[in-house]
């Protein structure tokens, strides 16, 4: 009989640290809606609480994939998906316009498990090009594919194709005026120089994306990037949001990165994979190594802009060198912390 009673104590004894082992273990993720000149005096309380609302929203929808032990791609998507459906960020719906008036959409998504990787560029009838980058990644041998052949491939995947105007928003209409007046008047000063036209715009104008980063319950890193890219741009250009290492990167063990910010830095100087690389190579923490080069390498380049930035065990580091960055984040077990500016 007290050989039974051990037993029975030593299986109650092992369940429970088996319990919780796997209570132990993280999960976090981490949204942004892009970084930018973001006043609170341009904010009204009213467009400041929806625009909490909704990062809080889309930090949830992705929190609760991982959860319940979902992958992390899944959680990444979920958060992308909701943020791509609102007009209240550049991408998706509330895509900026091009110079000529119409929508071209990026974005790309890392499996950090596998290193595999999907990218669409200059996408015109794709409602939520967060999903076909994923396509791309898992059913193609590629890793980015660039519009009409793009959304040629979409169609393969069953995708339904949504006409262009299915982006126009008003106030997204209001910044296109805005910025080819001042496109226009810089290149009359300026002898037609399109550099020093592009140059005039405010950065509202030059950058705004939608990201995310996220670690699951089987340690594997994701991260995930789409915009309409840069207010009245011209001849097809394409910032970092779809370029892996540039806009977005993840690699298990190591760490997962979305960017946001003048995209043609971001290129440049690799901004995502340089994180990682330095977690990886000098073993910085993610705060530091995030730190190190958005505000101190991209500063020094003059590039302007932020990441959301997750490890293997899930710290979170969200820097940023303009005025704000809409972001959220929440940890395994915790409530949601929604920000928009340095301290609040």
């Amino acid at each position: 009989m007290n050989k039974l009673y051990l037993t029975i104590a030593l299986s109650l004894s092992l369940a429970s640290n088996i319990s919780f082992a796997k209570d132990d273990t993280p999960f976090a993720i981490a949204i942004h809606g892009g970084a930018g000149t973001i006043s609170s005096a341009n904010l009204s309380p009213e467009e400041e609480k929806t625009i909490r609302d909704k990062l809080k929203q889309a930090i949830d929808a992705g929190y609760k994939v991982l959860d319940k032990g979902g992958n992390s791609l899944d959680a990444v998507q979920a958060s992308i998906n909701v943020l791509e459906n609102s007009p209240l960020f550049n991408a998706g719906i509330g895509a900026v316009y091009t110079f000529d008036g119409g929508h071209e959409l990026d974005a790309s998504i890392m499996d950090g498990n596998t290193m595999n990787a999907g990218a669409v560029a200059g996408v015109k009838h794709i409602k939520n090009p967060i999903d076909l980058a994923r396509k791309v990644m898992e059913q193609s041998p590629h890793v980015m594919l660039y519009g009409q052949g793009a959304e040629e491939f979409a169609l393969t995947q069953k995708f339904s194709l949504v006409p262009n105007n299915h982006f126009d928003t008003p106030h997204r209409y209001a910044q296109l005026l805005d910025a080819k007046a001042s496109i226009i008047e810089a290149e009359q000063n300026n002898g037609g120089d399109y550099q020093a036209s592009v140059d005039q715009l405010t950065a509202n104008y030059k950058y705004g994306t939608v990201g995310a980063v996220a670690l699951d319950k089987q340690g594997n890193l994701a991260a995930g990037t789409s915009t309409g890219g840069m207010t009245a741009k011209r001849f097809g250009r394409i910032g970092d949001s779809p370029v892996i290492g540039a806009g977005t990167y993840a690699e298990n063990g190591v760490c997962a990165v979305s960017a946001t910010g003048h995209g043609e830095y971001f290129i440049r100087y690799q901004v995502a994979g340089d994180i990682c690389a330095k977690v990886k190579y000098q073993q910085l923490s993610i705060i530091q190594a995030a730190d190190e080069v958005i505000n101190q390498r991209l500063v020094s380049a003059g590039g302007t802009g932020g990441v959301i930035a997750i490890d293997q065990r899930g710290n979170i580091a969200t820097p940023f060198n303009t005025e704000g960055m809409y972001r959220a984040t929440r940890s395994k077990g915790q409530a949601a912390t929604i920000m928009i500016w340095r301290d609040k």
